[in-house]
Parts: C-alpha cells; sequence; structure tokens
C-alpha cells in the first residue's frame, strides 16, 4: 500500500514537471521572462530573391501574438490590397503573410513589423524584425537617412510617415495628393531619425506627412508634410536630411450655407476669411440690410439680415478675391436668436487682459451713459469701450490697478441689437486683479538676433501664453506672468507681417524659422528672472 503510494505521487510529479516545462510562463514568484521570441525559421528565407510566391512564414520558438500592428506595420512599397497577417487576436509558433496583391517586377519589398512582434506571455518584442524579398535577381540595398522636426512644436509627432517618390517622365508635385510612394517608412513612436532602406538607384522626391488617415496621401486639411526642397539622387553623398513638418494654411473654399436661426445664415468656410463678400442674387424686401459676424472658435460667418425674404429661396454670391461660388438657399421658419451677453475671460483679469463681453447678437447701439464703474472703494473709475463688430464682442479699457475690485452696472436698453431688442435686465459684473507680487517678470537677452522677431512664452502644447515683437531691440520684457512652467521661442518673421507664416508645399516655400530656448526655469511668484537666449546662426 505505501509503495503503490509513493508510485502515485512520483507520477503526479513528473506529470506536473512535463506541464510546467511546457508552459513558458513565469512560475509564481519566480524571475519575470526578459528575453523576446527566437525566430528559428523563415520560409521563404529572409532576403530571397526572385520571389514568386503569395505566402510567407517566420517560425519562432515560443507562441507569439501582433500588437499594435496597423501602426508598428510599415510595407515598402506600400501595397493596395493589404496583406492577410496571422495569428489576428490569438497566438502561434508562427507568424503568416498572405500576399493579397499583384508583385512589380524587379522590385525590393519589405515588411518592417517595428514592435509589434511580442512573446504571448511577458509581451516582450522582437525588436523592430524587417522581412525583405525581391522579385528580381537582386536586392536594392541603398538608403536615404536623415531627422525628422516641427517648424513650430518643440518635439515633432510621433508616427511620421517619410516618402520617397520616383522622379521619372511621368512625375508632378501634385503625385503626393494622388498617389502612394515609391518607398516608405515611419519614425514610429519614439524615434525623430528615419531610414528608408532597400532602395533602387535613381532620383526622387523625399517627403514626410502626419499620415492622419494612414493613406499615404496628402490631405491639406489634416496632414502635417515637409519636403526636401530639391530632389535628391540615390545614391548621393551620404548626407543627413532635416525635414521640417508644418501645417498647411488651408486653401480657401466656401461650403454650402445653412438657416440656422430666424434670420440667421451660417456661411461655413475653409482658408482664410478676411476677404469674403456675400451678396443676395436678384430682389431683396423693401428697406433690406444685413450683418456679418465670425464665429470665434469656429471657421463660419453668421449672415444677420432683416426684414425676412417673402419668397422661399434665392441665390447667394460668395467671393473672396479671384474666388466666385453661387449658392441656392431655401428659407425655413425658425425661432431667432435673442439678445444674450456673455464674459470671454474669468472674473479675475490679468494685466494683459480686458473685461470683455461677447453678444449673441450683432450689437447696432450701446449707451455708455448707461454703464457705470467703481472699485472697491466706490470710486468712480473711468474707462472706454471698444466694440469689434466682427466677434461681436464689447472691450472695457481701464486702468488697471493691483489687488482691485471692479464692479460694472450696465442699466436696462445699455445693448441694442441688430434687430432692436435691448438688455431688459440690469446687468451687474464683478471683477478684480492680483496683486504684481502675485506673478513673475522675465528679460529675454536675445543673442545672434536677426529682425524683425516674434518672441514667445508657450505651454508644453505650444499654444502661446504671451507675446512680443520687437524690430531692432535685442531685449523684450514680459511682465506680470502667471507663474508656472512656460517654454520660450522666437520665430523669425521674415516677411515682417507680425505674425508666423507657414509653408506651403506646392509653392516650394518653407516655414518660417523657429528658434526654441532650451528648458527654461519655471516662474515664480515675485521673482524675476533674466534669460539669455542664444539664436542659432
Amino acid at each position: 500500500m505505501v509503495k503503490t503510494f509513493i508510485r502515485l505521487t512520483v507520477i503526479v510529479f513528473f506529470i506536473c514537471a512535463t506541464f510546467a516545462c511546457a508552459n513558458r510562463g513565469t512560475p509564481a514568484g519566480g524571475e519575470k521572462d526578459m528575453d523576446p521570441p527566437i525566430i528559428e525559421k523563415v520560409v521563404p528565407e529572409n532576403f530571397s530573391t526572385n520571389f514568386k510566391g503569395d505566402e510567407i512564414r517566420i517560425y519562432f520558438d515560443e507562441y507569439v501574438k501582433i500588437k499594435d500592428l496597423q501602426k508598428q506595420l510599415i510595407i515598402s512599397p506600400p501595397m493596395d490590397n493589404q496583406p492577410v497577417i496571422l495569428p489576428l487576436g490569438g497566438a502561434s509558433k508562427y507568424i503568416s503573410i498572405k500576399i493579397k496583391d499583384t508583385l512589380k517586377e524587379n522590385t525590393t519589398y519589405a515588411f518592417n513589423f517595428g514592435e509589434s512582434i511580442v512573446d504571448n506571455n511577458e509581451e516582450n518584442p522582437y525588436p523592430y524584425y524587417r522581412y525583405v524579398f525581391s522579385t528580381g535577381d537582386a536586392i536594392d540595398s541603398l538608403s536615404v537617412k536623415g531627422f525628422v522636426v516641427d517648424a513650430l512644436l518643440r518635439e515633432p509627432d510621433d508616427f511620421i510617415s517619410v516618402m520617397l517618390y520616383e522622379v521619372d517622365s511621368t512625375f508632378t508635385d501634385s503625385i503626393v495628393y494622388k498617389e502612394k510612394p515609391r518607398y516608405i517608412t515611419n519614425t514610429l513612436d519614439s524615434l525623430t531619425s528615419f531610414s528608408v532602406d532597400n532602395v533602387k538607384e535613381g532620383t526622387y522626391k523625399l517627403i514626410a506627412l502626419k499620415d492622419k488617415n494612414n493613406n499615404y496621401k496628402f490631405d491639406q486639411k489634416e496632414d502635417k508634410i515637409a519636403f526636401e526642397k530639391n530632389v535628391i539622387k540615390v545614391p548621393g553623398d551620404s548626407s543627413l536630411y532635416e525635414l521640417k513638418l508644418f501645417k498647411e494654411k488651408a486653401n480657401y473654399r466656401a461650403v454650402k450655407p445653412k438657416q440656422e436661426a430666424g434670420s440667421k445664415i451660417i456661411f461655413p468656410y475653409e482658408g482664410e476669411f478676411e476677404s469674403m463678400q456675400i451678396t443676395v442674387m436678384g430682389e431683396k424686401p423693401e428697406g433690406y440690410v444685413y450683418r456679418i459676424t465670425k464665429e470665434p472658435k469656429t471657421d463660419t460667418l453668421n449672415y444677420w439680415y432683416k426684414p425676412d425674404f417673402e419668397v422661399d429661396t434665392t441665390f447667394f454670391i460668395v467671393t473672396n478675391k479671384k474666388e466666385i461660388d453661387t449658392f441656392k438657399h431655401r428659407f425655413r421658419k425658425l425661432e431667432k436668436d435673442s439678445l444674450a451677453l456673455n464674459i470671454v475671460y474669468s472674473s479675475t483679469l490679468n494685466f494683459n487682459q480686458d473685461f470683455t463681453l461677447e453678444a449673441s447678437t450683432p450689437l447696432s447701439k450701446i449707451d455708455e451713459s448707461k454703464i457705470s464703474l467703481i472699485e472697491k472703494d466706490s470710486l468712480d473709475v473711468p474707462f472706454k469701450v471698444e466694440y469689434d463688430s466682427i466677434l461681436n464682442r464689447v472691450a472695457f479699457k481701464v486702468e488697471k490697478e493691483e489687488g482691485q475690485k471692479y464692479y460694472f452696472k450696465m442699466l436696462p436698453e445699455t445693448f441694442t441689437d441688430f434687430f432692436e431688442s435691448t438688455n431688459k435686465d440690469t446687468l451687474s459684473y464683478t471683477v478684480r486683479t492680483k496683486m504684481k507680487s502675485e506673478y513673475g517678470n522675465i528679460r529675454v537677452n536675445l543673442k545672434n538676433a536677426k529682425f524683425p522677431l516674434i518672441v514667445q512664452l508657450v505651454d508644453s502644447q505650444g499654444k502661446v501664453e504671451y507675446e512680443r515683437y520687437t524690430t531692432d531691440v535685442p531685449v523684450v520684457d514680459f511682465r506680470d506672468i502667471l507663474p508656472k512652467q512656460y517654454g520660450l521661442r522666437a520665430i523669425f518673421d521674415s516677411n515682417a507681417n507680425k505674425k508666423y507664416d507657414s509653408g506651403n508645399y506646392l509653392l516650394g516655400l518653407q516655414p518660417e524659422r523657429v528658434s526654441y530656448a532650451p528648458p527654461i526655469p519655471e516662474v515664480r511668484a515675485n521673482f524675476d528672472q533674466i534669460i539669455e537666449f542664444i539664436l542659432l546662426e
């Protein structure tokens, strides 16, 4: 009986040991497996020539799975019909690539998996596996190398596509909008450098895209683009190419208008709106007048009109410089917007802000005699009213004092809008300012300055918080700055228009040069600091 028990114990031990060996996972309390999977065999072999098949299999020493394939996998040249890659959602000891596209003759293809191949248990990646084959007698082995920067931001986006278009008798610059490139690589998620490998000798156009919809074509509305101005020859002089990514200013386009409310039609657009004009075709109601305002946060113009049209439809002509569009518009009976006023900024004003109200309907009259402004000691405070008719905003200019409270009172009928409506109730607002000691100050000494310059303090996303413009003085002061961490950059305003100008691919224009200072100390309250900003030559 005892011997039988011992035999059973031994058998159970060996069974458990066998299953433990079959499982490559980490035993409880054991050391974590950090080793990537190992390739045991590839069929056909990597770097095969005269490839004729339609399936590739890569065998591993353990179970593997595929992770983030859509982002990580780069096929060069891109295929119109994507291959089927297995396993999907499971694990296997091999990866299968089933080719569904018609392969080009005498062409080298490369499948760069990035870090998408991982072991099944710990997800240790097989680093940057690349499978290459040629449909011809030889593997193309030339490369184009460089790095990507962002023209305006400190760091470029991740997953930037870097592409080569073959420059031959059929090449035009517009090819980037219509066709996939001849070769492609990707910076993936942690690199700014790139290497386009297995390139054939020839002449190419070098392009980079932040390709939002992953179609390997330039979409001006969505994508950032970078380009090498001149065509490049491969092999070349082994130069590292710098590509500056920028977002093009959208080309102007008028969009079909829509009735948004009673006596209000919205006219969406793309691009610049400053030269847009809207005209009614045909007969208008007697005494017809209109106003145009812009939505602050969207590319939309609001067209307000009175009296209402008696017809069901009319035509509008929208012009912008040489562009002319005609739109048929059908009127709808909707309720009109009512007059309301809202504060644009918070109730605590910084010293670079004015107390500002935004109206929901266009204003036609502001009765300043019905407005009073006193400070916390009940003393009258002088103010000046400025109305922005495009944004439909009223700013109250006040010589602000530190640590002060301001009380605005606006009696009924202070504001009259386009439709002769007024504010029926008294409007009261309280705003305050902080003490100067609650802010910090920065003086920036500019070295190697080439004027004019736009000097900016930006947040971590590149949004401008404070800005100074200088045409000849290499010192700029930022006073009364909210304490926080900022980035410091300078824009070389080459056309002296006091704003940053992006590039344009078809016109061959690179964006204006932007230089970032090394990280600057965090701005502290009641503290002055001097920054020496050395601009690179």
